[in-house]
C-alpha cells in the first residue's frame, strides 16, 4: 500500500534486499528485530505483523486460547530457516499498544554461534521454565525460574536456552512509535 520499493525498503531499513524478499514471499518470517525495522519505515507499529485487531478496550487471553494456536515461529537470522523460538502473542487483539506481550517457547538448540539482534525499544524477561541465558553487550546473564530481567534493547542482545535444553518466558517488548 505504501509503494515502497525492496531495494528502497532495505536501504531505509538497513536489511538485505534478499531478506526482504523472502519475507514478502512468505519464506521467512524474520526476528523480532527486522519486523521492527520495517513498522519503522512503513510507520506502522510491531502489532500490524502480529494480527492486529481493533479492539479498543481491555483484552484477555484466555489459558485455552494459547494451547489452541500455534505460536509464531521467528528465525534467528537472515540466513537460517531455523525456528528456535515459538512466540504466542497476548494481546494480538488490542489496538494502539505499544507494548508486545508473548509467551516464549525457546527450543533446544546446539547452536553457539548465535546473530545479536538490535531495535529501538525495551524488553523484559520473566523466565517461567528452565535456564535461559542472554548475551547483552559484552556481557552474559543466566536466569532461572522467577528470575526477570529488564533492558534497552538497542544494546545487541541474545536469548536462548542453557545448555540444549527447553525453556519458556514471559517477554514483553515495547517499541516506542
Amino acid at each position: 500500500m505504501k509503494n515502497i520499493s525492496v531495494a528502497e525498503m532495505a536501504e531505509r531499513s538497513g536489511l538485505a534486499e534478499e531478506q526482504i524478499m523472502r519475507i514478502e514471499g512468505n519464506e521467512d518470517f524474520p526476528s523480532l528485530a527486522p519486523l521492527i525495522k520495517i513498522a519503522r519505515v512503513l510507520g506502522v507499529r510491531l502489532g500490524t505483523f502480529l494480527d492486529d485487531q481493533q479492539e479498543l478496550g481491555p483484552v484477555i487471553c484466555r489459558k485455552a486460547n494459547l494451547t489452541d494456536r500455534e505460536g509464531i515461529g521467528f528465525t534467528n537470522n537472515a540466513t537460517t530457516k531455523h525456528k528456535f523460538m515459538s512466540y504466542h502473542a497476548l494481546s494480538q487483539d488490542k489496538s494502539g499498544r505499544h507494548m508486545e506481550p508473548f509467551l516464549i517457547d525457546i527450543m533446544p538448540t546446539k547452536d553457539a554461534d548465535f546473530i545479536f539482534s538490535t531495535h529501538e525499544g525495551e524488553e523484559f524477561i520473566y523466565v517461567i521454565e528452565g535456564i535461559i541465558e542472554i548475551n547483552y553487550g559484552k556481557n552474559t546473564y543466566t536466569l532461572g525460574e522467577g528470575d526477570s530481567i529488564y533492558y534497552d534493547s538497542i544494546v545487541a542482545h541474545h536469548v536462548h536456552a542453557v545448555n540444549d535444553s527447553y525453556a519458556k518466558i514471559l517477554g514483553v517488548i515495547y517499541t516506542p512509535y
